[in-house]
């Protein structure tokens, strides 16, 4: 084996592999700003108001149930009562929901918030306070002691309500009250009512309509529980960039530049809510209730390319490094390690740059700033490297395809794969032909005599 060109390439791998370490310094400073980012917008969060999730309503019966005990020999029965609910949940629910985002910001850092203007209407049907055809019976029931019932309506985050809602059971006002006094929902709003009307009416006359008015502030996402046995949910925005990421997708959705119309419609049969609502995960333990929800996102997540394009960078250095040895073979030119080190953390300053441009600017604009400084900074030194201002301004021009072809895998994410495998295919077809005749074994084995400087 020809140790000459084995040492050349031990040094060079040598240099590729502080190159990589640069990288994942870099890597480390973007993921850096992102947790600062992260952590910008839960300060916003706290100060404002979080994603928001509304549940309800739900007729809730609180009822203690006396059992016999059973006792040894003679002594007489002794009872027992056990503190249980009955939840009433709605026939059919409909809500309109219009989102109008906005937005705020922690120093540099911003997150999506918005307010959502929410028209609820349904029927449900009020309970009957003495008949027990709904409860089970324990061995040992003696007998039902029936409480005073209440309706609930679970709020995500209380601090973004807007006003006071407006609500109507059976056509007469309900004054909704903070607190969901409900384990399952850790935050809302609760009312008395009176359903003593309804006692002993057969089922269509206890199926009364509901309606109410809520408005919220909220971030980024706005969700909407379905606890009906019909549930129609519309939400409307002028955002165009909406992720229906909840646990149920719209039927129909439009989305435009203008913004977006999403339609929902979920039945009993399609979702366990009122099994999770009726679990009660106890105090201190949140539960994620699946519902039908929009988030509102950013069109560009600055530190997600940057980090994407920072995963590239040791590829960057590879082709880099393959194009400049292309230069000694073809041309008999010697490059020193130090000036492949010096090429390979100018490609490593562009991540940088783009990751620190991008926080102050459109993340395009940062990139193009970003690349023309690199490659006009290796075009100047490769001129002399290469000794012809004619190579370097060649190299210049192939980076200058290699930083556009980044640009397409970044901003094409469905096509990355593909365009990436074409980009290395092309490079691997490229480097093959160009070294097609070249004899291997004796590379490195004479050193080529100088040139003279045509960059000079």
């Amino acid at each position: 084996m020809n140790k000459a060109l084995f040492y050349r390439i031990a040094i060079i791998a040598g240099v590729i592999l502080l190159l990589w370490v640069a990288l994942q310094m870099v890597l480390g400073i973007v993921r850096e700003r992102s947790q600062y980012r992260d952590a910008a917008e839960q300060s916003i969060w706290q100060s404002y108001a979080g994603p928001q999730t509304l549940t309800g309503p739900i007729i809730v019966v609180p009822y203690k149930e006396v059992v016999a005990v059973a006792v040894a020999g003679n002594a007489p029965q002794q009872n027992r009562e056990e503190s249980r609910r009955l939840l009433v949940f709605p026939k059919t629910l409909q809500v309109r929901a219009d989102v109008t985002p906005g937005e705020r910001y922690r120093g540099i850092h911003k997150t999506i918030v918005h307010e959502t203007a929410t028209q609820w209407q349904g029927t449900i049907v009020l309970p009957d306070l003495k008949s027990d055809e709904d409860l089970s019976k324990s061995v040992g029931h003696v007998r039902f002691e029936m409480g005073q019932p209440y309706v609930v309506l679970g709020v995500g985050d209380m601090r973004g309500l807007v006003s006071q809602p407006v609500m109507q059971l059976d056509g007469k006002p309900v004054r909704l009250q903070q607190g969901a006094w409900f384990e399952s929902l850790p935050q809302g709003l609760h009312a008395r009512i009176d359903v003593g009307g309804a006692a002993g009416k057969p089922l269509d006359a206890r199926t009364v309509p509901f309606s109410l008015t809520l408005a919220v502030l909220g971030a980024r996402s706005m969700a909407l529980v379905p606890v009906a046995d019909h549930n129609q949910f519309t939400m409307r925005s002028p955002w165009p960039h909406p992720s229906f990421d909840g646990n149920f997708l719209p039927r129909q959705r439009t989305v435009t530049d203008k913004g977006f119309t999403a339609e929902w419609a979920v039945t009993a049969f399609n979702t366990s809510v009122r099994d999770q609502l009726a679990g009660n995960p106890g105090p201190g333990n949140r539960m994620s209730l699946q519902a039908a929800s929009v988030t509102l996102m950013e069109p560009v997540n600055v530190y997600v390319k940057a980090e994407r394009a920072v995963k590239y960078g040791l590829l960057f250095v590879l082709l880099t490094f393959a194009g400049l040895y292309m230069f000694e073979l073809v041309k008999a030119l010697r490059i020193h390690p130090i000036q492949y080190l010096l090429a390979g953390l100018a490609l490593a300053m562009f991540f940088l740059l783009l990751a620190s441009l991008s926080e102050h600017a459109p993340f395009l604009v940062a990139y193009l700033a970003a690349s023309t400084a690199c490659i006009g900074l290796l075009g100047f030194y490769l001129t002399f490297v290469l000794r012809s201002w004619q190579r370097g301004a060649g190299f210049a021009g192939l980076l200058t395809a290699l930083y556009g072809a980044l640009y397409g895998l970044l901003v094409s994410e469905d096509n990355a794969l593909v365009l990436g495998s074409l980009l290395l295919f092309v490079m691997l077809a490229g480097i093959m032909a160009i070294t097609r005749k070249v004899d291997w074994y004796s590379v490195g084995s004479t050193a080529p005599a100088p040139q003279e400087d045509a960059g000079a």
